[in-house]
């Protein structure tokens, strides 16, 4: 949370704080939506980033080389489209704290998830159980049951979702810890978020994969709501895989073009996986022949070539971070969202509580709210913020997320958010 001695609730503070941001032209770099002839005050992101202006011609290069050389556009080109889901991998790599080899961009979230369950959920003889959280996003849970009943296990018997332990709906590390040592020998995979979409809550990657792997578990994350968002470092936390979708923070698009993490130890596993062409060694690809052979790393669970027009913003969208640096734009974020807290906390705090923890290590940008009251009010102030111009987005029961991301939202947006809230108050 930001020092409450430094912050202001003034415009003429948050202007000043906006205008001392470094990383505040970046904000240019992305086409915002109006609303009544002003741009809107996006908090969003968390659901669906913004779009880079520079992605439009992006794409339209491909299609002109599409138009302009055919089939030969896979061979020629500025960016071949053989190499294509290559030219991201550095920079996806660094975004989550992996080594080349251990990223790739494929597919959507939900489908690498399936795929390298199809791996590392091997249930065996006392060791079929999967442990998520039991706020899990739908289709993770979808998607575990699925693999349990295919594995011929039994949900209730197999599945240990991990109830919230704290006030606000969040998990504390030691119920992480103590489930995962009342459990651990008959865990196949433990499968956690990075963040926590609800709540917002970050989970400290290294130490739940520490615990897992001590008990002889193997570790997984969802971290749709963590990359681009939070430090991860996910070489260094030891987990076996994880995966994410690329269209909230990493600004690529609806339905784009997701990725997925296979840590290096495993990159010339001999586990199951299901084959695809894309996924056999580059050198002997076109030799057509029977046999599959795995390019090493996390290459080897491609099926298919990659979409390139999905892949086109991507690589934009990567660029923009490796220019404002991952670094300064956790420094921005961390501010942000704690000016957000500050202002709620000293405008609002009658109407609003705070759901996310307040520790920054515990928590990315996004808040999420709760109204004070009746489910119904907080339908009600959701209703009002939107016509008021202000995007943030509602989550059953009864959840209000704003977030606040450092490439394009600023302090007084922050401010914009907290006098909105402050006239609903008035009027109600």
């Amino acid at each position: 949370m930001s020092d409450p001695g430094r912050c202001d609730a003034s415009e003429d503070w948050a202007l000043g704080a906006d205008a001392a941001d470094p990383l505040g032209r970046f904000r240019a770099e992305f086409c915002m939506p109006q609303h009544e002839g002003r741009d809107i005050a996006y908090f969003c992101g968390n659901s669906l980033g913004l779009q880079p202006r520079a992605t439009r011609k992006a794409v339209t290069d491909e299609l002109d080389y599409w138009a302009e050389l055919a089939v030969e556009g896979h061979f020629r080109g500025r960016l071949p489209w053989m190499d294509y889901h290559e030219f991201v991998r550095d920079d996806l790599a660094a975004i989550v704290g992996a080594r080349p080899i251990e990223v790739v961009a494929m597919n959507s979230l939900s489908v690498n998830l399936h795929l390298l369950m199809v791996s590392f959920y091997r249930p065996g003889a006392g060791r079929a159980a999967i442990l998520i959280e039991k706020s899990a996003f739908p289709s993770d849970r979808y998607a575990v049951e699925a693999q349990l009943r295919f594995h011929g296990q039994d949900p209730g018997e197999s599945l240990i979702e991990l109830a919230p332990d704290e006030a606000d709906g969040t998990l504390s590390e030691a119920a992480i810890l103590a489930a995962i040592e009342k459990h651990g020998s008959r865990i196949a995979l433990v499968l956690l978020p990075g963040v926590q979409y609800l709540t917002g809550q970050a989970l400290d990657l290294a130490t739940i994969t520490k615990a897992a792997h001590a008990q002889g578990c193997v570790v997984g994350f969802d971290l749709a709501h963590a990359v681009g968002n939070i430090d991860l470092h996910l070489h260094d936390s030891g987990c076996d895989f994880a995966v994410w979708c690329s269209y909230k923070y990493l600004n690529s698009g609806p339905g784009a073009v997701a990725g997925a993490f296979v840590h290096e130890r495993h990159a010339r596993t001999t586990r199951p996986r299901f084959a695809g062409w894309w996924g056999h060694e580059k050198t002997t690809r076109f030799e057509m022949g029977p046999e599959f052979r795995p390019t090493p790393g996390a290459d080897g669970w491609q099926l298919s070539n990659p979409p390139i027009l999905a892949l086109a913003p991507l690589r934009i969208s990567l660029e923009v971070f490796r220019r404002a640096g991952f670094d300064a734009l956790r420094e921005k974020s961390r501010a942000v969202t704690g000016y957000l807290e500050w202002l709620i906390r000293e405008r609002v705090a009658d109407v609003l509580d705070i759901v996310t923890p307040t520790e920054p290590a515990r928590r990315g940008c996004q808040l999420s709210l709760r109204v004070k009251g009746p489910r119904e009010s907080g339908r009600e102030l959701f209703e009002h913020l939107q016509r008021d111009g202000i995007v943030v987005d509602w989550r059953e029961p009864d959840i209000i997320r704003a977030a606040p991301t450092p490439l394009y939202n600023r302090h007084v947006d922050c401010r914009r958010l907290i006098e909105s809230v402050a006239r609903w108050r008035s009027a109600r």
